[in-house]
């Protein structure tokens, strides 16, 4: 039950005025359709140049051409990418605020190393060579470790900075076991570069399937703990004073956190900046709301991870530029300049 709470801290928490209410709602509203328009991008262009008529065609009356064969698979890239690109943005959210870390991402808390690792040793020691036998690899090794930086970090007196501090020590030492499986074993060498750089090339009917179940749980949690994390983001103390349950929204913010960005990175590999930057963006023009920056960040993240796609698509015809190297090259001076904007850097 919620206590009454002083008249300053009200404030804080007090509904946004009705004409920057209309104005959020729009924006998101806008964000849908951006979103919309870049998804139909990424069915029609690609490095195998289609005809308008021939998208038409793939998309409504499929006869099994080559176009049509070419538009099904992109319309299973495109899924996967929508997916992939919520999931990363709200697990990017959700640790900036769990963490009170404008700089935090599921490579924080060690996720995305868990999977790499988890990957590494199912090609290596298992002789797992499809995605649909790593992905339950790459899930469970950053449940995981998601699950030992909780414990590591005080469990149920974890704290922002003991969970950056185990991450980023479990992160380094995972990284370590990487780098010399990959030395000693030239097949697990071969098969992690690809893997590694983050493609959206995997998306099939099977890949979305066997992720589809997390993405979407992981989704639904997070979009629930935007109230607790608003009272979170005032400080423990004051937090317990409205009533919020710090241990209960940690554990349930790493858990969300954890199965985003596990699934995502499972079906994708490891894209970087995408849940780091777009919930810095969001930010910007939401304010601190979570209610605001979580809904914001799943729309406009996939619309970033898309567009990226479509661009490496593009500029390097008729081959293709892998997603996380796009995002990788486009992330780093966007995020660099916005970090340097003291409003936007701040939580």
């Amino acid at each position: 039950m919620l206590v009454e709470s002083p008249p300053e801290q009200r404030a804080e928490s007090a509904p946004a005025p009705p004409n920057r209410r209309a104005i959020r709602v729009l924006g998101l509203l806008v964000s849908v359709v951006i979103l919309v328009l870049v998804a139909l991008a990424s069915i029609a262009v690609g490095a195998k140049e289609l005809s308008l008529e021939q998208v038409w065609h793939g998309l409504f009356d499929a006869s099994g051409t080559y176009g049509d064969v070419v538009v099904a698979d992109r319309v299973s890239r495109t899924v996967l990418g929508l997916l992939a690109g919520a999931a990363l943005g709200l697990a990017g959210a959700v640790l900036q605020a769990l963490t009170r870390n404008p700089l935090a991402d599921p490579g924080l808390l060690g996720i995305n190393a868990g999977a790499s690792a988890a990957v590494v040793t199912a090609i290596t020691f298992f002789g797992v060579t499809s995605l649909s036998g790593y992905v339950w690899f790459a899930f469970f090794g950053a449940a995981a470790v998601g699950a030992l930086v909780w414990f590591l970090g005080g469990s149920r007196g974890a704290t922002p900075v003991r969970l950056a501090l185990a991450g980023t020590a479990i992160s380094a030492a995972l990284y370590g076991y990487l780098q010399a499986i990959m030395i000693l074993d030239d097949a697990a060498l071969g098969r992690m570069r690809f893997w590694t750089v983050g493609s959206l090339a995997s998306g099939s009917d099977s890949t979305i399937e066997q992720v589809v179940p997390f993405l979407l749980a992981g989704s639904l949690l997070a979009l629930a703990l935007a109230r607790p994390l608003n009272a979170m983001a005032m400080g423990d103390d004051t937090a317990k004073a409205l009533g919020a349950h710090l241990n209960r929204t940690r554990a349930l913010s790493m858990l969300a956190a954890t199965v985003l960005s596990g699934a995502a990175t499972a079906a994708c590999g490891p894209i970087m900046f995408v849940g780091l930057m777009v919930p810095h963006v969001v930010r910007s023009f939401t304010g601190p709301d979570q209610r605001w920056i979580l809904p914001y960040a799943a729309v406009l993240s996939p619309v970033l991870l898309l567009g990226a796609d479509v661009l490496g698509r593009i500029v390097a015809r008729p081959a293709e530029l892998q997603v996380g190297i796009v995002t990788a090259i486009l992330g780093g001076p966007v995020f660099i300049f916005l970090v340097r904007r003291r409003r936007t850097a701040q939580l």
